[in-house]
């Protein structure tokens, strides 16, 4: 196994992302954000001295986390917006020597609305095709999208889309309902990440390591996000049986800790708190992959 991390979370300039990687000890990436831009969305000057400053610093990427298809595009966004992402992202991802993309399943509709499914298979189908065809993986992620619904909402993309590959992210069940499970007073229940695991993992070929508690009654967000094993998303038990499984692929450290990427609520994150946040997480997160003798 090898760490890596979202280190867009401790800064959104290059140099102090390198640095903050470095002060953990480690030497990779997951590339997100740079100067508020995805890394397939920076203008192409920009991008060549990112990909610059990668090569100067030793700094490898070994995951895009993309933009196509998550949280907050609508199934019913135009199709030529995706494809435009794709093509940007494929070159750039070939310069920095990265195998795999993360994608998503579009936004959740309402539940009980069209969820427009057919047109999702459709989608992820090219997608992963135009991928595919370049060399390069794309990789699923259970966040809030339609794939996020259940853990058998994510196999039966596997099944109705060839060559999708899975990223599963530790804590997000942990604030999605199971909307494969019977409702009950309070509604459906939340999802549980090791059943979710245990679901899916012959398709996981990376893992987010993030860690959160429940969100208040009539919520969609935590109530907190947490250190690696302190919250509910079962976090040690995944780690263990994704060591005992032979598992060799990246676990992502995506704190969430001192912002968060989806929270909208216009304020500017401290970004002196951010950068000490995603330190101390990455070096929590390797001491409990010690205990766990990872």
């Amino acid at each position: 196994m090898y760490f890596t991390g979202f280190a867009d979370e401790a800064a959104r300039d290059l140099a102090t992302q390198i640095k903050a990687t470095k002060e953990i000890g480690w030497t990779r990436i997951s590339a997100r954000g740079v100067n508020g831009s995805n890394i397939h969305e920076l203008p192409e000057d920009e991008f060549n001295t990112v990909a610059d400053q990668l090569d100067e610093a030793g700094i490898t990427i070994p995951e895009f986390g993309s933009l196509i298809g998550n949280w907050g595009k609508a199934i019913t966004t135009d199709f030529d917006l995706t494809l435009a992402e794709i093509d940007r992202a494929i070159p750039r991802m070939k310069r920095l020597g990265t195998d795999i993309i993360r994608i998503m399943s579009y936004a959740q509709e309402p539940w009980g609305s069209d969820q427009h499914e057919e047109e999702r298979f459709r989608r992820l189908r090219e997608i992963v095709t135009r991928f595919a065809d370049a060399g390069l993986t794309a990789a699923h992620e259970n966040c809030m999208n339609w794939g996020g619904f259940s853990p058998q909402h994510t196999l039966r993309l596997v099944e109705e889309v060839p060559g999708l590959k899975l990223i599963f992210d530790t804590a997000n069940p942990v604030f999605q309902m199971d909307r494969s499970k019977p409702q009950a007073d309070g509604g459906f229940p939340w999802q549980d990440p090791l059943e979710f695991y245990h679901a899916v993992r012959e398709h996981i070929i990376h893992v987010h390591i993030k860690d959160c508690t429940n969100p208040p009654a009539g919520e969609t967000e935590p109530t907190e996000y947490t250190l690696p094993g302190e919250g509910q998303a079962k976090v040690r038990e995944i780690l263990t049986e994704l060591k005992n499984s032979g598992y060799d692929g990246g676990l992502a450290i995506e704190p969430h800790v001192a912002t968060v990427f989806h929270a909208v609520d216009g304020a500017e994150p401290d970004w002196d708190q951010c950068y000490n946040s995603y330190v101390e997480y990455g070096k929590a997160f390797e001491q409990l992959c010690h205990e766990l003798n990872i």
